[in-house]
This record gives structure tokens, sequence and C-alpha cells, in this order.
């Protein structure tokens, strides 16, 4: 990946994607004259941006494959790069993402027809009235809302989150803010949305991610490194429950639970397995939501888990060593690759004083309202 940048201070996409793909390439020890397929995750683009992309490294005539998936898109683009090489159809395969942002919160972009939101909207503004807090915030923040309410969670515990993401992203040269903030100053910033405050939700951001993603066979006849595979990938959309009026799972919770509950199965781990996890954490709520939704606290526990630090070093699980969402940043075609480039550098050792202790195992957990959640598991070889 690239460094994160805001908006102010990001370049444009067909310099940082291709930027992100020189690296992954040059990582991989491969020319993109290996590469069979293409798969560009980006949101906010003209159709083919991700040939307009690639080819600034090379037009090799290969198939390109434009995904949008909301904020989920750069893990879908993994998700499809890792099935056809699952499948046989092709041995090497290049997953991308980018995104130029525009400062500000994310707004509905065609608003001449029907948004895909605009029953989730419906639902929220149902139980929460209308607001004109940014959309994504007041799906997420009520989401928070509703837990806190059920479960009587304090302001602080959402706000000790992001003291958390900066802490970690300090280690970080990737990430746009490595800053430190107390958890006083999280509350006295802005309000946006129920128990939201600005510092409790991610910036708007720039960037660019790309993995290459090889059959076991190409690796050893190559002579590349296979240390980190994918052993277990589940993608989920959303089921009826999602719209039952529970705004957790209107969110993504149920999305999330059945993905990961599909990876722990087909790996054959246990959540109490994991040691180490980039989750979405696009806004604090979401995050402590995500903890139990993963089953890496029961139900009802997250602000325990909190409290007692199990979500960081020297806990049970460290959540976000990059920083996360929050402070590493959303760019949200690259944010699923960025991710998986965390992970891969943690399995490898290779991410420096982030380095999480004993990593043999990492989970991924990337979420895209309207909707479809990513959960991946990756392994370090031969541990």
């Amino acid at each position: 990946m690239i460094p994160f940048a805001t908006p102010s201070k990001g370049q444009p996409y067909d310099v940082m994607a291709p930027a992100a793909v020189r690296a992954a390439l040059a990582d991989a020890g491969i020319t993109l004259e290996r590469v069979q397929q293409g798969y560009a995750g980006y949101v906010y683009g003209d159709s083919t941006s991700g040939q307009r992309a690639l080819y600034q490294v090379g037009a090799t005539g290969i198939p390109i494959v434009n995904v949008n998936n909301n904020c989920s898109t750069g893990s879908s683009a993994l998700y499809l790069a890792r099935q056809a090489v699952a499948s046989g159809v092709a041995d090497c395969v290049l997953a991308f993402g980018f995104e130029q942002m525009e400062r500000g919160a994310l707004q509905i972009r065609w608003p001449d027809r029907q948004s895909p939101l605009a029953d989730f909207m419906e639902i929220a503004e149902a139980k929460n009235g209308v607001s004109e807090a940014p959309f994504a915030a007041q799906l997420f923040g009520a989401a928070g809302a509703e837990y806190a309410e059920r479960w009587g969670t304090r302001p602080e515990t959402f706000a000790r989150i992001s003291v958390k993401a900066r802490a970690h992203a300090a280690n970080n040269p990737f990430a746009v803010f490595r800053g430190a903030v107390t958890v006083d100053e999280v509350l006295a910033s802005p309000r946006i949305f129920g128990p939201l405050t600005r510092l409790q939700c991610c910036p708007p951001t720039c960037g660019a991610a790309a993995a290459v993603i090889v059959s076991e066979e190409f690796a050893a006849a190559h002579g590349l490194r296979a240390d980190v595979a994918i052993v277990a990938q589940a993608m989920t959309t959303d089921n009826a429950s999602t719209f039952d009026g529970d705004l957790g799972r209107l969110v993504g919770y149920d999305m999330t639970q059945r993905a990961a509950d599909e990876v722990y199965e087909a790996g054959g781990v246990d959540p109490a397995d994991i040691r180490v996890v980039e989750l979405h954490d696009c806004f604090t709520t979401n995050e402590l939501l995500s903890y139990e939704a993963l089953r890496l606290t029961p139900e009802g526990t997250a602000e325990k888990f909190i409290l007692d630090g199990d979500n960081t070093y020297g806990g049970r699980v460290v959540t976000n060593p990059s920083g996360g969402l929050l402070s590493k940043g959303h760019p949200l075609g690259a944010t699923g690759l960025a991710q998986c480039a965390e992970l891969t550098w943690q399995l490898r050792g290779e991410a420096g004083p982030r380095q999480v202790d004993g990593v043999t195992l990492a989970l991924q957990h990337n979420i895209g309202l309207g909707g479809a959640a990513v959960v991946t598991l990756y392994e370090k070889v031969g541990a």
C-alpha cells in the first residue's frame, strides 16, 4: 500500500493505484506480464477507471474487472481474485483498490433515482426521526445508541476506541492521523449523531493498496515466497433479519457473524485462536459491535472487553494494529486491501513497532452497507 492522505493532500487515482501495484509486484517478485487477471476496486470513479490505473503500469491485454461494493470494495476484489486462483482458472491474479475522495462526509451520488440504502434509512428514521447528520453516521450512530441503551455502555467506552486507534497508528507511517488523543478530547469534539463525536468517525481518505494472489504451484515454479496463505474466506449479503428493526443488524451484525462463522468452520479455528484482527471500524460504534459479531467476546460484554484492555497489545486480541479506518484512514476501494497488507506484514513479522508477538493466524473483516461483508482468515505457512 501507499501512505494514505486526506483529500487536500491526496494524489490522483491514476498515480496512487499504479504506485501500490508496483509495490505489490515488487514485493511478490514478479512483473505485470506474469499476472493473468486483475480486479480493480473503487467506489467514486467512472467506469473502467481500473483499466486507466493499471495501464499506467502496463497494458498487457489481461481481463480487468471493476468492482464496487461500497466500503467492502477492496475485500470484494480480493475475494474475486482468490476465487479465480482457487478455482484453477488462473494461477496469478492481481487485486488492487484505490479511492480519490473529496472532503466531507459521504453523500448519495444519484439523487434522481432510488438509493440502494433507502430501506436502511427508512428503518433508522422511523426509530430516530429525520436528521441532517451524514447518512452513515446516522446509521452507525443509531446502532451504537441502541446497543448502549440495551447494555448500559458508557460514552467513554466508545471514546476509548478512538484513543486506542490513535495509539496504534502512531507506529504506522502509512496512517493519516498519528497524533495521540485523550478520552476527554474525543468526547469534547463536535457531536455528530448518537454517541458519535467527530473524533469517533473515520476521515475521508485518498489512497491505494494491492495484493498478488498466486497458487502454491505457481509460487513453487517461480521461486516466490509463500509464507502467508488465505486459508478461508467468506462473503455474505443481507438476510431478512437485517430489516427486522434491530439497528445493529441494520449495519451488518448478522452479515458479519455469518461470514465469520463460515470462516471459522472452514479454517478449523476457534475465535479464541485469533490474536490479531483488522476489523471495520468506520465508526467507534461499529468496532464495538464487531467485537461481538466476530465472536471475539460474548454478546453484551464488549465494554468489559475494552476496559480490560483485551482489544490492544497485552490483551487477548490486538484489534487494528494499523490504526484502523479511524486513524489509518478509509479510502473505500483500498481499505480491504490495506487490511490485507497489514495482516500479511504481521504474519511475516515485518510490522516493526506494531508487531504483535507470536502471530500465526490473522482475521480480516470489511463491510459495506447495502450490503456486503467479507471475512478472511490468513495463516503463517509452516508455523
